[in-house]
């Protein structure tokens, strides 16, 4: 995309907050704990007259047997991939370290502009630690705090000289977003509706702790998708960054147009399937059920209709729902699953 940025870095550099600062809003979390921003976010920027999109990513570890570490790492590769103009975050406090190193090795190899941000410079003694980055050979180095934002239209100006913008506007789009419990298959059915790991999948339960937003626009249909943190119930949700993530889901279904409510086919409609369609519904959004890992069902020839029969008892006096049973692991009925949301939303 040619108005792509993208922020890496090893974890805990400050990306999220820079991440934040140049967009303008509190949308990545951001904890002490590293590691904490997993999937990528994206979101929007406007600077000396353009437009152009951010996005942060995980920390990079290189060589790591951890699970996340090393989807993280993925995840990097392709923002690499899709970025017109790559931001390489450092931290002053700790000093240049071999994760840096790498890091800038895996640089160096692409063809795209690279911009040396060396985060946490807020005082003169910072101001000449951060000269031992000058070694790694980037020519386009800034000094700056993400906290305060000293430095950052600096940054923004060097930014805007790289960027060609996009004449598409997808603000005005229709908003899908993809509601349910952890570990449903809600990222399994985003990255097979896109075609591309867009998010981190794993079989551990909250997995996608931020909501992502993918612009769709294939065989007809334009929209916006927005997967979400799964939704616990409320005495399960013991860490914080689980909190930060429930918000970010009713967020969502507050931004949305439609919810796609997924439900897991194996377990049925549970009390807190009706908790998230309560969250939908109170707020008027148009609302399909997924039933999703349909695959794993042991079928026979009226199993689809006793279950949608049951399904929409358990959501009476709604019992005009649309009803969409889907693999997302098989990639059965995924375009089904989008055009009926939009049918709702068009209605």
């Amino acid at each position: 995309m040619r108005n792509l940025v993208a922020i890496v870095g090893r974890p805990n550099v400050g990306k999220s907050t820079l991440y934040n600062r140049l967009i303008g809003d509190r949308q990545a979390i951001i904890d002490d704990e590293s590691g904490v921003t997993r999937d990528r976010q994206y979101g929007t920027s406007f600077w000396n007259g353009k437009n152009f999109t951010v996005v942060d990513t995980g920390g990079f570890v290189r060589d790591s047997n951890d699970v996340f570490e090393a989807a993280i790492r993925t995840q990097v590769e392709i923002a690499i991939e899709e970025a017109a103009v790559l931001i390489f975050m450092v931290d002053v406090t700790t000093g240049l370290t071999d994760l840096d190193e790498q890091v800038a090795d895996m640089l160096r190899r692409t063809d795209k502009p690279v911009l040396l941000v060396v985060n946490k410079v807020d005082n003169p003694q910072r101001q000449l630690e951060a000269n031992e980055f000058w070694s790694l050979g980037f020519e386009e180095t800034f000094f700056l705090s993400s906290i305060t934002g000293s430095g950052t239209g600096e940054l923004l100006d060097a930014l805007s000289e790289h960027i060609v913008e996009d004449e598409e506007v997808v603000s005005d789009l229709p908003k899908f977003a993809i509601v349910g419990q952890p570990n449903v298959g809600k990222s399994s059915f985003t990255n097979a509706l896109l075609g591309v790991p867009r998010n981190i999948v794993t079989d551990i339960a909250g997995t996608t702790r931020d909501s992502i937003h993918a612009h769709y626009n294939k065989f007809g249909l334009e929209f916006l998708l927005v997967d979400t943190a799964g939704i616990r119930k409320k005495n399960r949700v013991h860490e914080n960054l689980e909190f930060y993530s429930v918000m970010r889901a009713i967020k969502a279904i507050e931004e949305a147009d439609v919810c796609l409510l997924m439900i897991d086919a194996t377990l049925g409609v549970e009390a807190q399937d009706l908790s998230i369609f309560r969250l939908a519904q109170r707020r008027h959004k148009g609302i399909v059920l997924l039933i999703n890992k349909w695959d794993l069902v042991e079928k026979d020839t009226n199993t689809a209709r006793d279950m949608e029969k049951e399904i929409l008892r358990r959501f009476e006096p709604f019992n005009d729902l649309p009803v969409v049973f889907i693999s997302a692991t098989e990639k059965q009925r995924i375009y089904q699953a989008v055009e009926a949301a939009m049918q709702v939303y068009q209605n």
